[in-house]
């Protein structure tokens, strides 16, 4: 069994790992900013990305760091940058301060194509941070992960649920489920200096059109799919940001990156059969993704 230093454990893909490696038996040093209930096999470290101290006794005596924390939505660039590069370049330098050798950085596809957001752009310039360093990294790039617990997605299911899927321009895109991405990345926490970068769904294509057809599914209704063109796609970013402020979930920046034809993973990129495989479907995974929604009122 090992100790392992988290960030992002209080998220949905950190806490999945959380889960997964408590489960497994091996003791978890978490990053939080607020008190946390006692959890058997946990350690809570009071801090924060900008708290270069609080990041020391992190990594303190742990066998490996599985950096998943990163902003997703800020009102600018430089927003993105405070959290995804210099919070990155933070996580680097408490692990060589540790001797904490082993990394593993979660990035995202749009890391792909900087120049498409500032959102990929940060993920693009914390990945060449990582890949600078002396330590033994990999590089983890998600395509849209969903599951049970998942925020980003609910807009959708319940849009969904009134018989509507309002759509990017056609395109394609990968998805995976929570709890397989939490089971790769406990993987890699045991890897030594491979220096990878992996891409990583459920192993399928989907069309925009299939996927929200599946969601569809998964909530019981037949729906109404349409394509909206970027202007209009703006227009709801404008409106979202009006009604919600700085928790809109539509931003203008995350439309300069929905719009992209292909966000699904490079078949080159992905993990080796050996390693990983993922294990739920498609259907499977956005059913009980729809159940948790139901349960918690949320759909």
């Amino acid at each position: 069994m090992k100790t392992l230093a988290i960030t992002g454990a209080t998220g949905f893909v950190g806490g999945a790992l959380l889960n997964r490696a408590v489960a497994a038996g091996h003791h978890v040093r978490a990053l939080t900013r607020r008190p946390q209930p006692n959890r058997a096999g946990v350690t809570w470290v009071e801090g924060a990305l900008d708290r270069p101290d609080s990041l020391v006794a992190l990594a303190n005596g742990t066998d490996a760091i599985v950096h998943v924390a990163g902003v997703v939505n800020a009102l600018d660039r430089a927003g993105f940058a405070v959290g995804n590069i210099d919070g990155t370049r933070a996580m680097l330098a408490a692990a060589e301060r540790t001797g904490v050798r082993r990394f593993v950085h979660v990035s995202s596809l749009s890391a792909r194509e900087p120049q498409l957001s500032n959102y990929g752009w940060s993920k693009a310039e914390a990945e060449l941070l990582v890949e600078r360093s002396d330590l033994n990294w990999t590089i983890v790039r998600p395509s849209g992960v969903y599951g049970p617990g998942d925020m980003d997605m609910r807009d959708i299911f319940r849009l969904a649920a009134r018989g509507l899927a309002l759509m990017p321009p056609p395109g394609d895109v990968g998805l995976v489920h929570v709890d397989d991405l939490a089971r790769l990345l406990l993987i890699l926490s045991d890897g030594d200096g491979d220096r990878v970068i992996y891409e990583v769904d459920d192993g399928q294509v989907w069309s925009h059109r299939a996927f929200h057809e599946a969601i569809g599914l998964a909530v019981g209704r037949r729906i109404r799919t349409l394509h909206l063109p970027p202007v209009l796609l703006r227009m709801g970013a404008r409106i979202d940001r009006r009604l919600r402020g700085d928790g809109a979930r539509l931003t203008q920046d995350r439309v300069s990156y929905l719009i992209h034809p292909d966000w699904s993973a490079s078949p080159a990129r992905r993990p080796p059969a050996a390693l990983w495989t993922p294990a739920i479907p498609l259907a499977e995974g956005l059913a009980a993704t729809a159940r948790w929604y139901r349960a918690n009122g949320l759909l």
